[in-house]
Formats: structure tokens, sequence, C-alpha cells
């Protein structure tokens, strides 16, 4: 049982749910948290999918608790620690869905980020607003943000702390799709059934290649990718994909 998430698993995929109403604030305990959730559902092969989303159908995750996070001398840590989970579900290797039912904000909005793709609700707002209080982002926001709208609409809505439109997220590439009204949830479960049919050996490399190669030189990240393919190509799912097509039937995957 964990006191700041809730942790179901349904049919082939598992849905962690940030449980601290009404903002779903980030605490050092919902870090650990969710960290120890990450270490369960990464062994278990019945999981092929991960589901992030809020409690309530206003607010993901509306970034730190500004009453505890960053109370005491050891603010570097708490960073650093929660740095390595974002990283962590970066690297994750099984897809991580972010079902942002509602804001995401600050360190909210940090996780979405870390999520592979985003499902966000028509009427909800997304943005690094830190600026505002006198601070930035601290838990990958100035790097992260960049790196998926491109550096300078990123540090315009960096310096001005701006809390961008469903729509507009939409439109520059921030999130992968948008989800009418209570819909969010259900429409992610429904993109976790489909990924749970593809092969899991081929897409955690795809995650691997894409982190590995994102910042390197194009030679260097074509390499990844053949060392990649290298490996996928010797597993039992690619034979059994090659010959379904040669078939003309559905693959069966089994992650082997």
């Amino acid at each position: 049982a964990f006191e700041t998430l809730i942790l179901d698993r349904e049919e082939s995929f598992a849905v962690i749910t940030l449980n601290r109403p009404p903002a779903n604030a980030i605490s050092e305990t919902l870090i650990k948290e969710l960290n120890a959730a990450l270490s369960e559902l990464q062994p278990d092969a019945g999981v092929k999918c991960l589901i992030i989303t809020g409690a309530g159908d206003k607010i993901f995750c509306a970034g730190a608790d500004l009453g505890s996070a960053f109370a005491g001398p050891h603010v570097g840590s708490f960073l650093r620690f929660g740095n390595s989970v974002l990283r962590r579900i970066e690297r994750f290797p099984k897809p991580v869905i972010a079902a942002i039912n509602g804001h995401a904000l600050g360190g909210g909005c940090e996780i979405s980020m870390a999520c592979h793709i985003r499902i966000l609700k028509e009427t909800a707002r997304m943005g690094q607003t830190e600026s505002n209080l006198g601070i930035i982002p601290g838990f990958g926001g100035t790097q992260r943000f960049p790196r998926l709208i491109g550096r300078g609409l990123a540090l315009e809505h960096l310096i001005l702390g701006t809390q961008i439109s469903a729509q507009e997220c939409y439109r520059i590439g921030f999130v992968n799709r948008l989800a009418k009204e209570g819909e969010t949830l259900n429409d992610a479960k429904a993109l976790a059934r489909e990924i749970a049919k593809r092969p899991p050996i081929a897409s955690r490399l795809i995650i691997e290649a894409v982190d590995d190669g994102i910042q390197a030189s194009i030679d260097q990240a074509i390499e990844i990718e053949v060392r990649a393919f290298e490996k996928v190509f010797k597993t039992e799912d690619a034979g059994e994909g090659i010959q379904a097509f040669f078939q003309k039937r559905p693959a069966q995957f089994k992650g082997k």
C-alpha cells in the first residue's frame, strides 16, 4: 500500500495514480513511492505498458508541495533524487503514457515530459510556471522542454512561466493527443492495449535507441540503432513477426 499513490494492474498494463488531492503535489514521499512502484512494475512480465495519471479530474499534478518539498537544508539532494526517478521513467523499458487528466504545472509538467507519450485533456493547461515564484524548474524542465518543442519557444514559455492551453500544446507537438472531458484515462488505456500487442523487446530497444541517440552525433546515433537492430533481429519475436508477415496473419509476440 502507498500513502501518496494508487497502483492498479489492469489486463496487460498498470496505472499509477498520483493521489494527493486536491493538487496531487509532489512531496519527498510521493517521489520515493513513485520510485518504489517503478521497481515493482519493471520485472513484472504481465505489465506491458504503464500509465501515470492524477487523482480527480481537475489537476494531474500542480508541481511541488512548497510547504514541504523544499524545506530543510537538503534541497539539492531532493532535486537529484527526483531527477533520478524521472530519468528512470524516461528510460523505463516499457512504454509509459502520461494520462494528463487536468492541469500539469511545474513538477507535474516535468513528470509528464519524462513519459514517452502524452495524452492531454482538451480543457487542461501545461507549463513550467516556476519563474512566477522567482525560481526555475528543478526536475529537468529546462532540459526536456527545449528538446521537445525547440529552444526558442521553450525559452519564451520558461521565462514567462506560461500556462499553455491544450490546443497550443498539441499544435506545437508538446503532447501526442487531446482527449475529451472524462475520457483521458480511457483513451490512455485504449492506447495501452494496443501497445501491449506490440513486441516488448522491440519497444524496449526503440526507447533505448532514441534516448541514447538523441544527443549523439548522427554517425554515433546510427551505430546505436544498428546495434539495437542486431539485438532484436536475433529474438524469437523477430522470427515470428517476419513469418506472420509472409503467412498473412497477426503475429503473436511473446517477448522472447
